[in-house]
């Protein structure tokens, strides 16, 4: 466990971000405000029962159905006899099955594991076992993943969801009969009670559940809220603690960074895109933003459909919009986004990745509103830094730390560095989370001597309080003895004129010991590797050019749009 509530904070005069800070947005937070994540959820249920909370293929969810069907879930769970505190994973994509799950764990006193839908079996069984589930709830199209590794588990309940199940009657067996039927989306498997597994179908779960009371439990502010898997890009993936302390205090400190935005008093229920998948910590946050204000949200299941997701963009106007570069830079492709309404568009939130300036150049003549670039990890509950949300322009940091988190700049012995020098970009705050499970080597390795999470990214602070990453600290590339960042070199050729996307890795190089490769996607076909080379040459000094350029069809991604730089690095050796 770290000791960051219990340290001293520098003061006011110490914090030189705090001199900028938009107008009304406080200091810090007070995550007393709430003693866990329930009663903030629990208490949105009650104030905007009446509003609608999610749209989804166009089927609505009101707060008082989200309350309904969550307690009757929960109650569910309980009658599954789990000790408390019990680890209960949900596999499923946006679809109203997730905050439904979501809140019910919570709300029965157990703790939630987010796992990724399009998870291999490998994948599956490592976070199964690593975090102990005792219970599942998934959307059937990947249940025959699940098949293949329960038995090596410890998961014992399982209720298995379709895709319409919350949709309403016709509708939603329409949809199903289209999934399971037409598309063929739903693989056969078969989870047996015979391996001693209980397998209740969703919607059984629920009516068993309304018949039951939902039990009060005791949940503290440093129980486990979420069991929040990191992406395990250097090895397997481990996961992070965030306690309800944590979670309360990021989704409060972004309600306080967001109102600048938001607050015309014209009082319209404001309406957010849930297209990033809400098992990641950036959309799970803005989910959990969304209930607190009291948002509705456009759950968006296929966000790879661009065409489609234009259509649901267009069928209604829409004022948050958070995406991953990649995503932004997808929908400017689309012919029809153009045409899209963005009158009511107020905040263009870019995380997950580096946000490019090309990409954010051409979001702004085509919607009128700003890209505004922000920075979090799953150890931080996905927030740390943002630039105002009111910023009229693209300023290619990852801007000021919000409201009760301090930033330093440290070398590798964890001393702070001055202004200006570049160094480990440490973190510390209540967002934090209590350290990894079941991994007490690792998380004394992550923090340092007076608390900060040590995040593996590379960074400044300029004089305003401004962070600016340079990159991964793995992903550094020596040229002849210099370092070289990918995130410069990327950044430059993003606004070369008919590149649609970019990735830079090493490769080696006898001479240099790495040289500088380009992996491009582009718009133009008649874009030559010449023509990148000089657009490079003219903006960049010589030991950060480019030696070789190799375009591609398509790029390797995450599930959540990250480019794989590690996949074509791999790719260049072999």
């Amino acid at each position: 466990m770290n000791t960051t509530h219990t340290l001293s904070r520098p003061s006011d005069m110490d914090r030189i971000w705090l001199r900028n800070y938009p107008e009304g947005v406080p200091h810090d937070v007070d995550p007393s405000r709430y003693p866990t994540v329930t009663s903030l959820i629990e208490e949105s249920l009650k104030n905007f029962a009446d509003r609608h909370y999610s749209i989804c293929m166009g089927a609505r969810m009101s707060y008082r159905e989200l309350d309904r069907h969550s307690a009757a879930l929960g109650a569910w769970l309980q009658s599954l006899g789990l000790e408390p505190g019990a680890r209960v994973a949900l596999m499923l994509p946006n679809v109203p099955q997730f905050p439904v799950t979501m809140a019910a764990i919570l709300r029965a006193g157990y703790t939630c594991v987010n796992v990724n839908p399009l998870y291999t079996a490998r994948e599956l069984e490592h976070q199964l076992k690593d975090s102990g589930a005792a219970a599942i709830v998934i959307l059937e199209n990947f249940a025959h993943t699940l098949q293949e590794v329960v038995a090596r588990t410890s998961i014992r309940h399982v209720a298995v969801s379709a895709m319409g199940d919350l949709m309403g009657g016709l509708k939603g067996a329409l949809v199903t009969f289209a999934v399971r039927r037409i598309k063929k989306m739903v693989p056969a498997f078969s989870l047996s009670t015979e391996d001693g597994l209980t397998v209740t179908p969703f919607k059984r779960a629920l009516a068993l559940g309304a018949g039951w009371s939902l039990k009060p439990v005791r949940q503290s502010p440093d129980s486990v809220a979420f069991l929040q898997y990191t992406g395990g890009t250097t090895g397997l993936s481990k996961g992070a603690m965030l306690t309800h302390r944590a979670v309360v205090a990021a989704t409060l400190s972004a309600d306080e960074w967001c109102k600048p935005a938001l607050a015309t008093g014209d009082g319209e229920q404001r309406h957010a895109i849930a297209a990033l998948p809400l098992y990641h910590i950036f959309a799970l946050i803005l989910c959990l933003l969304a209930t607190r204000q009291g948002w509705v949200m456009t759950l968006v299941p296929n966000p790879r459909d661009f065409k489609g997701f234009v259509k649901t963009l267009a069928a209604r106007p829409f004022h948050i919009l958070p995406a991953v570069n990649t995503l932004f830079n997808a929908l400017l492709q689309q012919p029809e986004f153009k045409n899209v309404d963005f009158s009511r568009l107020r905040i263009s939130q870019a995380g997950g990745m580096a946000a490019s300036p090309g990409t954010a150049q051409r979001w702004l003549e085509t919607t009128g509103c700003p890209m505004v670039e922000g920075w979090g990890m799953s150890e931080t509950c996905g927030i740390g830094t943002n630039n105002p949300v009111t910023s009229r322009e693209f300023t290619g940091t990852i801007g000021l730390p919000m409201s009760g988190i301090d930033i330093a700049i440290k070398d590798d012995e964890g001393r702070n560095l001055p202004l200006g020098e570049i160094g480990e970009l440490c973190i510390r705050g209540a967002n934090v989370m209590s350290g990894y499970y079941n991994q007490p080597d690792e998380t004394r390795r992550a923090f340092t001597a007076d608390g900060f999470l040590r995040t593996g990214d590379v960074a400044q602070m300029d004089e305003r309080g401004h962070v600016r990453i340079v990159d991964r600290k793995k992903d550094m590339i020596i040229v002849s003895g210099f370092n070289v960042f990918p995130n410069e070199i990327e950044n430059v050729i993003s606004t070369c004129p008919g590149i649609v996307e970019c990735a830079v890795v090493g490769v080696p190089d006898e001479a240099q010991g790495e040289a500088i490769k380009v992996f491009a996607v582009k718009s133009d076909p008649a874009l030559t590797e010449d023509a990148v080379l000089a657009h490079c040459h003219d903006r960049l000094t010589g030991y950060k050019r480019p030696r070789h350029v190799e375009f591609r069809a398509e790029l390797p991604k995450s599930n959540v749009g990250k480019i794989l730089r590690r996949e074509l690095r791999a790719a260049s050796v072999d």
